[in-house]
C-alpha cells in the first residue's frame, strides 16, 4: 500500500510542486488549501504523513495541529512544519510534542525526498 501525504499549504503552487515531487517517489498525494479542509481530510479517516504550513489565512497552521491534537486525529498521523519561516515562533509552544521535523522552504529536492522517505518508515 502506498503511503499517504497530505500537503496543507495556501499557496496552490506550493502545493502542486509538492504533490508532484512525491508523486514521482511514488506517495499518495492529497491536498488541503487551509486548516479546515486538513480537519475534514482527517474527519474522513485521512492517516499518513501532514506537511503543514505556518502561514495560512484564518486558521494558520499552529491553530490547525491544536485542532487536529483537540479532536483526537493525531494517532496514525506524523505532523511535519513546511514553511518560509526560519525559525518557529511563540504560537508553537504547547505543540512541539506533535510536529516530528521543521522543514522551510525553499528547499534542495532530493534532501527533501530524503526526509520524507525517512519519517515515512515510523507511520
Amino acid at each position: 500500500m502506498k503511503k499517504k501525504i497530505m500537503i496543507v499549504d495556501d499557496d496552490p503552487y506550493i502545493r502542486i510542486a509538492v504533490r508532484e515531487l512525491l508523486e514521482q517517489e511514488g506517495f499518495d498525494m492529497h491536498e488541503a488549501d487551509g486548516g479546515k479542509e486538513c480537519l475534514r481530510e482527517l474527519q474522513h479517516g485521512f492517516k499518513g504523513m501532514i506537511l503543514m504550513d505556518i502561514m495560512m489565512p484564518g486558521m494558520d497552521g499552529w491553530d490547525t495541529i491544536r485542532e487536529i491534537a483537540n479532536q483526537g486525529f493525531l494517532e496514525g498521523n506524523l505532523v511535519l512544519m513546511l514553511t518560509a519561516r526560519d525559525y518557529p515562533d511563540t504560537k508553537m509552544e504547547g505543540l512541539q510534542e506533535y510536529v516530528i521535523d521543521y522543514i522551510t522552504k525553499p528547499f534542495e529536492p532530493e534532501d527533501f525526498v530524503s526526509t520524507i522517505e525517512g519519517y515515512l518508515e515510523y507511520i
